[in-house]
Parts: C-alpha cells; structure tokens; sequence
C-alpha cells in the first residue's frame, strides 16, 4: 500500500499563532488533542502534499496548537493556513471491539435485512447523541442511526453493513 496508502483527513490549518510558528488547528476528531498522537502529518492544498513533523501541541483555551519542526516564524507558518491534516490509516490504533473509526465506514455497501442493497455509506454525521451513517443508492438518501438498534453486522472484511431499516423509511 506504500505510495498509495490511504490517508485520512483529520482537520485543517486554521490560523498562526504568535511570532514563532505556532498554527492554530481546526480537529475533525473526538478528541481535540488526538491530533498530538501522531508525530508525522502531511498536509495538502491545491495538490501539494508537504510532510511535517510535530515538534510541539498544547491545547490553549479549548483550541488545540502545534508548533513544526523547521516552522520557526510568523511567515513560514501563515503560509500553512488553509492546508488539509492528513494522516495515514495505517497509523491508527487498532479500534476497540465493536467500534469502528469513520474513514472505514465510507464506501461500505448497506443492505437490509431483506437482502435489499440500499447503498453506500457516503459520510457519516455526529447528533451528539449518536453517529449517522449517510447512505446514497438508487432508493435515494438514506440516514440511519449508527447504533445496534437498527445496526445489525459490520462486516470490515467484505465492506458490507446489515441494516434493520426498511426502503420506505
């Protein structure tokens, strides 16, 4: 998978903070500091892909800020702003028994019970109660709780979802 390993975006550069190239960072992750878990990020914009190692992180006021090796100024940094967080998949800790992470989700095929393909999982929504899995197929949009009320299996193996929902729901 070496070139093409799949790599998932985890947030964006946001801003600069103070004179010595710390960045400000907006995280699409549970947890705000998560980020600081991986010592290699690589950034893209516009089709450019640099990679960047962490030298230092703190969350300062519930937003969380990284300082890169090599990014000493105000400059260098504010020329990182608008950049994607990529970080590789394989990098993740292996995800808990009955837990999955996002990026694994997209692109599985859902069926019901009924053995009726109703698509694929598109992206998936945070309610704060629960996560949503977005499904596009030929039966239209479909929003279905990702709970184990109407979550049946997950299969990573096959990328498939057996869900207890019907079409006309």
């Amino acid at each position: 998978m070496n070139n093409t390993q799949q790599r998932v975006a985890m947030g964006y550069i946001k801003g600069v903070f103070g004179i010595k190239g710390w960045l400000k960072i907006a995280a699409d992750t549970e947890y705000t500091d998560s980020l600081l878990d991986y010592p290699e990020w690589h950034l893209s914009k516009d089709g450019k892909t640099l990679t960047v190692t962490l030298e230092s992180g703190k969350i300062a006021g519930g937003e969380l800020q990284v300082k890169f090796e090599g990014i000493d100024d105000r400059d260098q940094a504010f020329a990182l702003r608008g950049y994607t967080i990529e970080i590789p998949r394989e990098a993740f800790e292996p995800a808990e028994e009955d837990e999955y992470y996002w990026a694994d989700l997209v692109g599985m095929t859902v069926s019901n019970k009924d053995g009726v393909v109703l698509g694929k999982v598109n992206s998936l929504m945070d309610t704060g109660a629960h996560d949503v899995l977005v499904i596009d197929g030929g039966h239209g949009r479909k929003l279905i709780p990702f709970v184990s009320y109407y979550i049946e299996t997950v299969d990573t193996e096959n990328r498939t979802i057996t869900a207890d929902w019907g079409l006309d729901y």
